[in-house]
């Protein structure tokens, strides 16, 4: 389960992304900015893109995070999601790698255990890479 998903178009600020970001309304919207924003912080090596209509944040061009605002719901996935630790038990979904939390308007967001994640992912990907 070592393989990363890679896209080599992340570049280290994206204008699709910030375009999608800007356009981003209401309650939702505003969570996905605010999620997007930590992803961005992750470090000095964070790039991004627009992919699958969703902004994604790689280290290089390995992507480890999205963030994606439905209808009812923002979605933060994590690509390789299956591999991170959780304890909190915020990770949904059963695929072979990804999973995702959902933040819903009104609900706790868990912002701690949502941001251990974050890092946690990052950190992952990051070494994965150096591993290679």
């Amino acid at each position: 389960m070592d393989e990363l998903f890679r896209l080599p178009a992340a570049v280290k600020r994206s204008p699709a992304v910030d375009a999608w970001l800007t356009e981003a309304r209401g309650e939702l919207g505003a969570l996905a900015v605010a999620w997007f924003s930590k992803l961005r912080a992750c470090g000095p090596d964070v790039r991004e893109l627009v992919h699958d209509g969703a902004p994604t944040a790689c280290v290089g061009d390995a992507a480890f995070a999205y963030v994606n605002a439905y209808r009812a719901h923002v979605s933060i996935g994590f690509f390789q999601g299956a591999l991170l630790p959780d304890p909190e038990r915020r990770l949904e979904g059963a695929g072979k790698r990804m999973r995702h939390v959902k933040l819903r308007p009104g609900a706790d967001v868990h912002a701690r255990a949502l941001e251990r994640l974050i890092d946690a992912a990052y950190r992952d990907v990051k070494a994965r890479l150096a591993a290679r």
